[in-house]
């Protein structure tokens, strides 16, 4: 026979249950809080970025995430911008790879434009230039638009480097003698 006292019987089959709904509540709670990515899904504020692309010359300013929605026409201006340059294919960014960036400049603080070096590549780019340089992996993450070498004209890379590992949104490569940054949404790692 069960008896019950406070809605739990005394094997405690309620307060199992309760527990567990306060257990994954706190979890849900520390997750939202601590983990970098999760400012994202709960920061429903204006996300806005800026790029000039050094090898097109192109330029873009543009809120791409307002009022917590995604706007697709903007997304689109932005898989256009970040192209791969040399064949003129678009791909997909990831909107991750993008909160990343807003966020990295936000907490830098700067208003200026993200220039860009690489942002999609295409598969017969990204193997023509993993066989003409060392430092281009064999199955690059640019190739899924989930990454971007970028630098910004107000920031020393040595500082945008330092904001976003610090982030740990991703993977962070220094690239100082060629002053810029690779930023991607992969496995937080840093080179």
């Amino acid at each position: 026979m069960k008896q019950k006292t406070n809605d739990m019987d005394v094997n405690g089959n309620e307060k199992l249950h309760s527990r567990r709904r306060v257990l994954k509540a706190g979890v849900a709670a520390v997750t939202a809080l601590g983990l970098p990515g999760a400012w994202a899904a709960t920061d429903r504020a204006p996300r806005s970025l800026a790029f000039r692309h050094l090898h097109t010359g192109e330029e873009l300013a543009i809120t791409y995430f307002d009022q917590g929605a995604y706007d697709d026409v903007a997304l689109a201006a932005i898989n256009h911008l970040l192209r791969d340059f040399r064949t003129g294919d678009v791909h997909p960014i990831r909107r991750a790879l993008l909160d990343q960036l807003s966020l990295v400049r936000r907490t830098i603080g700067s208003d200026a434009p993200f220039e860009i070096i690489s942002g999609y590549r295409s598969p017969a780019t990204n193997d023509m230039l993993h066989r003409t340089s060392s430092g281009v992996a064999s199955r690059s993450l640019h190739m899924d638009g989930m990454a971007i070498d970028v630098r910004l004209a107000d920031t020393k890379t040595r500082h945008l480097r330092d904001v976003a590992a610090r982030l740990r949104l991703g993977g962070v490569g220094y690239y100082a003698s060629s002053n810029f940054v690779h930023l991607d949404v992969g496995r937080p790692r840093q080179w």
